[in-house]
C-alpha cells in the first residue's frame, strides 16, 4: 500500500517488485505474466522496464499530447461503437520488443479527444483489442464509486475520526452483504445485473413487514402491489436458503 497523494508511475516499480517477491515470479513465469495498466502508469520509461524484465502489456499511453499527433498518422478508423473509433498505427518509439499500437477518438463536447494503447499480444481485431483492455481492474467503479452513490458513504461525514471510520467500516460490511446477496440471491432473475445503487433504491426500499420469532427471522411480507415484490420474495427465498458466504 502506498499514500493517497502518490502517483501510480512511482507506485508501479516497487509494486511489481513486491509481487515477484510474494509470487516467486521467475523468468518463465514473467513470460505468461501480463500487466494491463491505465494511463497513470503508461510512461515510456516503465513500459520499457516491464517488458526489459519479460513480462507482457496491454496498456493506455501516458501523453495524451501523443495520442494527438499518432492519430493523425491513422490510415483508416473503425467503429467501435456509437461513440468511438480506433485505429492501428506505428509505434511511436523502440520499446525494445515488437508492439501493437492503437489510438481511439471519441467526440466530446464538439471535440476530438485521443488516447493511445500499447500490447505485446496478437489480436485479431482492433475491437479484441479494446475489450481485453476494458477487462482490467476496476475497483474504483465497482466499489469505491459504488459505495459513494449506492450507500451514501460520501454523504456521511462525522467530525471524530473514529465515528467515520466506523463509518467506513460498516460501509465495508453492507457492500459484501450487498455483494453476497446479488451473487446468489438475484442470479438468475431480472435484477441479476442490477448496480447497487438500483438494488438499494428500487428493492431494498420497498415496503415490509418481517415476523421474528424467538429473535429468528421466518417471514417476510411485501408490499404486494409494488411491481417488484412477487419476484422479490423467489430471490429472498432462493437467498435464505442456504449459508452467508456459500
Amino acid at each position: 500500500m502506498f499514500p493517497g497523494n502518490r502517483t501510480t508511475v512511482k507506485c508501479l516499480q516497487p509494486a511489481v517488485l513486491g509481487v515477484e517477491t510474494s509470487l516467486d515470479l521467475r523468468p518463465e513465469h514473467r513470460k505468461r505474466t501480463i500487466f494491463r495498466l491505465d494511463g497513470g502508469s503508461g510512461s515510456d520509461e516503465k513500459l520499457k522496464w516491464l517488458l526489459q524484465r519479460d513480462y507482457h502489456i496491454i496498456a493506455k499511453g501516458y501523453s495524451g499530447k501523443r495520442a494527438y499527433v499518432l492519430a493523425q498518422h491513422v490510415s483508416r478508423w473503425d467503429a467501435y461503437n456509437s461513440t468511438c473509433w480506433l485505429g492501428w498505427v506505428p509505434a511511436p518509439i523502440d520499446f525494445g520488443r515488437p508492439v501493437h499500437v492503437m489510438v481511439k477518438k471519441w467526440l466530446h463536447k464538439n471535440e476530438w479527444k485521443h488516447s493511445y494503447y500499447v500490447t505485446t499480444l496478437p489480436f485479431p481485431s482492433k475491437q479484441a483489442f479494446m475489450i481485453r483492455y476494458n477487462l482490467r481492474g476496476g475497483a474504483e467503479i465497482e466499489q469505491f464509486r459504488a459505495d459513494k452513490s449506492g450507500l451514501f458513504l460520501s454523504s456521511r461525514r462525522k467530525q471524530s475520526f473514529e465515528a467515520q471510520k466506523a463509518i467506513v467500516l460498516l460501509t465495508d460490511l453492507a457492500h459484501n452483504l450487498l455483494a453476497d446477496f446479488q451473487h446468489r440471491g438475484l442470479a438468475g432473475s431480472r435484477f441479476a445485473n442490477w448496480g447497487l445503487k438500483r438494488i438499494v433504491r428500487d428493492l431494498l426500499a420497498i415496503p415490509a413487514r418481517l415476523h421474528f420469532r424467538r429473535s429468528q427471522l421466518y417471514r417476510i411480507d411485501l408490499l404486494s402491489s409494488h411491481p417488484y415484490s412477487e419476484e422479490l420474495l423467489i430471490c429472498l427465498e432462493k437467498y435464505c436458503s442456504t449459508p452467508f458466504g456459500e
